[in-house]
């Protein structure tokens, strides 16, 4: 099957406000004819509204205030479009929670909004937009996933594991979906300067650990490797070559190695 065609897409975007999403909107722009813009800080939706149709003023931008870790709020967002009558052919799944910190001391109410946000709105989403584009033939799904999502990670336990349903969930349903005119592709950034690791970080006194500098890739040049993947049906992107590299070893070391090495991690 080929890539998705970009031009004319009318595409839905979560965690739109800052870091990713706001990127992939920006990166729409000239080729996307309609944008739905969907976060809980509508104040940023609405200054990222007017940045877009000032670049194009063709452009269709539509915002939605969701709290995306709400069941009831994503059920809510898929009715509007319903009754909008707004025909979703790119469904970008960018919106992600993370937290850093032992398992046993997190925020219950912090891991039930990480797996609201990381797994629940993806999957909602998902499975209340795809029968339309196998309908219409025409279609593509990005979920953000993670390099992550690779291998278990002390301290991002449950971010880990939210992610490794992102990366299995997109495999698997992009196998469902051979020959319809949909593609789905995952993209496994690894560390990115966002406001992501500022907001998983928790207020412990603790000083935040970073990757090396030389690992961090930036937010353009991860968007625009999401973008070729779905223009060219790639099934998984690791954006920078170094952490191409790195998953590549990691994905192939056996678990007792991974082990014994994550205990020289702490």
């Amino acid at each position: 099957m080929s890539g998705f065609d970009l031009k004319g897409c009318c595409a839905l975007i979560t965690g739109a406000s800052a870091g990713i999403g706001r990127e992939f909107a920006r990166q729409l722009v000239g080729r996307a004819s309609s944008l739905v813009l969907v976060a809980r800080r509508r104040e940023r939706l609405e200054e990222l509204r007017s940045e877009l149709t000032m670049r194009d003023p063709n452009l269709n931008v539509h915002i939605q205030q969701t709290d995306l870790s709400d069941e009831n709020a994503v059920k809510e967002l898929c009715d509007w479009l319903d009754r909008e009558k707004i025909a979703i052919d790119l469904l970008i799944n960018n919106a992600g929670l993370g937290d850093r910190g032992p398992f046993a001391a997190s925020e219950p109410g912090r891991v039930k909004e990480m797996i609201g946000v990381n797994v629940m709105a993806l999957t909602v989403l998902t499975r209340a937009l795809l029968p339309e584009m196998i309908a219409r033939k025409r279609g593509a799904i990005l979920n953000v996933s993670s390099s992550a999502s690779f291998l278990p990670i002390p301290d991002f336990a449950v971010y880990a594991a939210t992610k490794a349903y992102v990366t299995s969930f997109s495999e698997a349903i992009r196998a469902e979906l051979h020959g319809t005119g949909v593609t789905v592709a995952s993209l496994c950034p690894g560390p990115v300067h966002t406001e992501f690791s500022q907001v998983a970080h928790r207020a412990s006194g603790l000083r935040e650990k970073s990757g090396p500098k030389y690992t961090y890739v930036s937010v353009e040049d991860v968007v625009s490797a999401g973008l070729n993947a779905i223009e060219h049906n790639q099934p998984l992107v690791i954006p920078g070559f170094l952490m191409k590299l790195a998953m590549f070893i990691v994905r192939l070391t056996p678990m007792p190695l991974l082990r014994f090495a994550s205990r020289f991690g702490k």
